[in-house]
């Protein structure tokens, strides 16, 4: 039985962002969704965040336990009896914490895979190495304070911030087959910071799944210290297949 809410402090929310072509992005994602186009174009990212004072559902809060995560993520759509409603689907999640990896699925909504993280942070900059257990995923990101958001997507950070607020339900494939657990990060701030970046994707330098000039990143932002709260949202989402097998990275 998964716990309904896990709060928590997000100690720090790096957002890295891409601009992609939508076709290539729609072949990635299960039904019912479609590509979130901004400008004409699919969103993709990786947000890598540290979590700490995790409690699950009315458990105490456990201090000491710190953990990184990385979370690949689409920017998505899709119809329900409401209307269109917005989100990210999130085809894969990492982290460095073997309690996270086992509760994962269990205790909360979403599986998670062991990676190791190599993370420094001198003075405001971010360094952070992700090589996963099993090798399918290497992620390497620099990002720097910048006084600006540069941008091809959005116009002002302000526009950003709220892009990916309005994104705050992700769904991400379920133990059950052929279903989708959603869960909706809950923040009373979601300041943000604009960041300048370079990464290293197996995932979005994949060039199979991205022809060159297809995936370009776009722009970065950081958000620190925010008491959050995930709740679980839904019943598991029926949904079919991806067409590409790739959808994973």
């Amino acid at each position: 039985m998964t716990a309904k809410t896990v709060a928590c402090t997000i100690e720090r929310r790096l957002l890295v962002n891409y601009r992609i072509e939508p076709e290539l992005v729609a072949r990635l994602l299960p039904r019912p969704f479609r590509p979130q186009l901004v400008s004409g174009l699919a969103v993709g990212g990786v947000c890598f965040i540290r979590l700490g004072d995790l409690r699950a559902g009315h458990l105490p809060r456990v201090p000491r336990i710190v953990s990184e995560n990385a979370a690949h993520r689409f920017a998505v759509e899709w119809q329900d009896a409401n209307g269109t409603q917005a989100g990210v689907y999130i085809p894969r999640r990492d982290t460095n914490s073997r309690i996270t990896a086992a509760a994962g699925g269990k205790v909360f909504p979403g599986s998670y895979w062991l990676a190791r993280f190599e993370v420094d942070e001198p003075g405001g900059h971010v360094r952070i190495n992700v090589t996963s257990r099993d090798g399918q995923v290497q992620l390497a990101v620099t990002a720097a304070p910048a006084d600006d958001l540069l941008s091809e997507l959005f116009e002002t950070l302000d526009d950003a911030a709220g892009f990916f607020r309005r994104g705050a339900l992700g769904f991400s494939p379920s133990a059950r087959a052929g279903c989708l657990d959603g869960v909706r990060l809950h923040s009373a701030s979601w300041a943000a910071q604009p960041m300048s970046a370079e990464i290293r994707s197996s995932l979005f330098d994949d060039t199979a799944l991205f022809p060159p000039g297809t995936c370009s990143l776009d722009c970065a932002l950081v958000m620190r210290n925010l008491p959050a709260r995930w709740a679980a949202d839904h019943s598991p989402m029926p949904a079919q297949a991806p067409a590409d097998g790739r959808a994973s990275p």
